[in-house]
């Protein structure tokens, strides 16, 4: 059935008196959200702003609109733990993938589903190119160029193994209904420390590209990145609850965090350190589909390596904490 497209539209007109007019560009900020069913309109006055709301059949669009505006970014990303011991040069690991462990439903609580046919080789195809196979889900967020806390618009999406973030399809640019200008881009992740750029970014309707894993790349804050043994940038791997920080020991490390997930699991009838925890877990560092504490190859000493030899760590002190250079936002 064909989407039904309804354009809240607000305009102010002159108004012919003694007393005074009023322009249409300049009345209010105000606004409102109101929902009936599965029908929910956002509207704006005042304000040069873009929304969107779509349901099954209906999609409403509010603002001062000539045309219905989407801009197009085409972001670049590594995950550290995706690239630990990976398989093809310059590919992160899918083993999340590979194991049927990625949800269809998006991590970060914004609602957003794909289908799970996304998730075959080189996507709903399966014919498309390895490097195009869905590693995990990320984060993408616009931040206000005046206001690097000030949040205007997020939402999930995709990364493929060679660092792309693309769309809900799997393949395609990722196109949202945000006024074309310029913002400061962040890219996150469920336990791994997200990135923002270290200036505002002119995104556009024909398409914006930011390559994270470039060193030409600034970002926001010092060390914001791990660099890869190839001289690629990745985001630092370990952050176990998603708190934004690093620890290897002391109060709340994400060390401990893996220990008692570990123990705790309801399949290790014999409470063994190291026994391996499989699933689509915060505590799986490497993505791998299993999170260890202790034995081989176990994700707490990619933590541990992480403190320690961390740029700011002077004295490779394990209670260092690797902090997000991402500024609170709202």
């Amino acid at each position: 059935m064909k989407a039904i497209l309804f354009v809240l539209l607000i305009l102010s007109c002159n108004v012919i008196s003694t007393a005074q007019s009023i322009d249409k560009f300049s009345i209010d900020s105000g606004g409102a959200n109101l929902t009936n069913g599965n029908v929910s309109i956002i509207y704006t006055i005042g304000e040069v702003n873009v929304a969107e709301r779509t349901s099954a059949t209906i999609k409403i669009s509010e603002g001062f609109l000539s045309r219905f505006i989407k801009i197009k970014i085409n972001p670049k990303v590594f995950l550290q733990g995706a690239a630990i011991n990976t398989e093809t040069n310059g590919l992160m690991n899918d083993d999340l993938r590979d194991l049927g462990l990625l949800p269809i439903a998006s991590p970060f609580g914004d609602g957003k589903t794909v289908d799970v046919s996304v998730f075959n080789l080189g996507g709903t195809s399966s014919l498309g190119a390895f490097e195009d196979d869905i590693v995990d889900w990320v984060w993408l967020e616009f931040r206000d160029e005046m206001d690097v806390s000030n949040i205007i618009k997020g939402t999930s999406a995709l990364l493929q193994r060679d660092g792309d973030v693309v769309a809900l399809d799997g393949v395609s640019d990722i196109t949202l209904g945000v006024v074309p200008k310029n913002y400061y881009i962040v890219l996150k992740h469920r336990n791994h420390l997200g990135v923002m750029s270290a200036n505002p970014v002119a995104v556009t309707e024909t398409g914006t590209a930011i390559n994270f894993t470039s060193s030409t790349t600034a970002t926001y804050g010092t060390n914001a990145q791990i660099a890869l043994s190839n001289g690629d940038l990745a985001l630092w791997a370990g952050d176990t609850n998603s708190n934004g920080e690093i620890r290897f020991s002391g109060p709340g490390n994400d060390a401990n965090i893996i220990k008692d997930e570990i123990l705790n699991d309801p399949l290790n009838g014999f409470n063994s350190a190291t026994y391996t925890s499989v699933g689509y877990l915060l505590i799986d560092v490497d993505m791998s589909g299993g999170g260890r504490f202790s034995g081989s190859d176990n994700d707490s000493n990619i933590i541990k390596d992480n403190v320690l030899q961390h740029p700011e760590n002077g004295f490779n002190s394990p209670t260092f904490t690797i902090n997000t250079t991402i500024p609170e936002g709202n």
